[in-house]
């Protein structure tokens, strides 16, 4: 009856004589209009379905495949006595985790205000430059990641005195998060009334005053989600940091110093080995770069929606 076999085969052929079932069933006892409706419905629970599915299986995997690579020292120890193709409960990822948590709050503090400012700038301002500076973010979000981290390796590892060190890795992260950043938060200011910019500017305040006080706490929401989307962007990358952080297997706190960890890099280097037990440490980097990530938009999320002062 079909091409498709297993599992697939039957779930399309379910869907198909259900719906089908299901329309003349109420064709029969309601009408033309209710299957029609039926029908419509049918066809929308299938196109979330096809949308989430890939995502549920993404997730499922992950935590099928990276869960036996957990144990507690994975937390409390670094790779820096330990290989890749050692046994699992050998070594850990505290050194790439730490690493990933400076290069997020260095890109963010890097690249957030930049963003938003700039958003502001062509928003609320819409001065000299305007159209060009819009050009040039349009064009920023096109630039390969790989690109990025080639620029800093040339412009700044090669150029100066300055070597491959975390805060190398995060001017790398803040050219892919920018762009992002300044195009959500334009699309969130956009939203914000017109009729509270001019309650502001009728009371006597500034340009500025008002912007700072009354559109940027009103889009407040709205551009946490766009440093969400900034970090989202960057969270995962691992060509720019290839080139930029030399991927220390000891743990580094400081990270203008010396080389620096990172979970990308850690998932990176073990698929790169090939062995089961550097994929299975891959694995359970991916596992643990999930969470984290998670971890951080969930807390975002919660302190964000607090209500703004009077």
């Amino acid at each position: 009856i079909s091409p498709m076999k297993g599992k697939l085969a039957y779930a399309f052929l379910f869907f198909v004589f259900s719906t089908v079932s299901m329309f003349f069933y109420k064709y029969r006892i309601r009408g033309k209009q209710a299957a029609i409706d039926s029908l419509a419905s049918s066809i929308a629970l299938t196109g979330a379905l096809i949308v989430f599915a890939p995502v549920v299986s993404i997730l499922v995997t992950t935590v099928v495949k990276g869960a036996p690579g957990l144990h507690l020292s994975l937390f409390t120890q670094t790779m820096f006595s330990a290989s890749y193709m050692d046994p699992v409960d050998k070594g850990g990822l505290l050194h790439a985790i730490v690493g990933t948590l400076y290069l997020i709050l260095l890109s963010i503090i890097i690249s957030v205000p930049m963003g938003i400012l700039t958003a502001l700038y062509l928003t609320e301002i819409k001065g000299p430059g305007s159209k060009f500076i819009q050009f040039t973010v349009q064009a920023m979000s096109g630039v390969p990641s790989v690109v990025a981290g080639l620029f800093i390796f040339a412009a700044v590892i090669l150029a100066t005195p300055l070597k491959a060190s975390g805060i190398d890795g995060a001017f790398a992260l803040s050219i892919l998060m920018v762009p992002t950043v300044t195009r959500t938060a334009q699309e969130v200011l956009l939203l914000v009334p017109n009729d509270l910019r001019e309650a502001g500017l009728a009371m006597g305040a500034t340009q500025w005053r008002t912007v700072a006080s009354i559109v940027v706490p009103a889009a407040r929401n709205g551009l946490l989600t766009a440093t969400i989307l900034g970090v989202a962007r960057i969270a995962g990358e691992t060509a720019p940091l290839i080139f930029t952080i030399g991927g220390s297997d000891k743990l580094n706190l400081n990270p203008f110093h010396d080389y620096q960890g990172a979970l990308p890099f850690y998932v990176w280097k073990g698929l790169l080995l090939g062995t089961p037990e550097s994929i299975q440490r891959a694995w359970t980097g991916i596992l643990v770069l999930l969470v984290l990530v998670l971890t951080l938009f969930t807390l975002a999320r919660r302190f964000g929606s607090r209500k703004v002062g009077k």
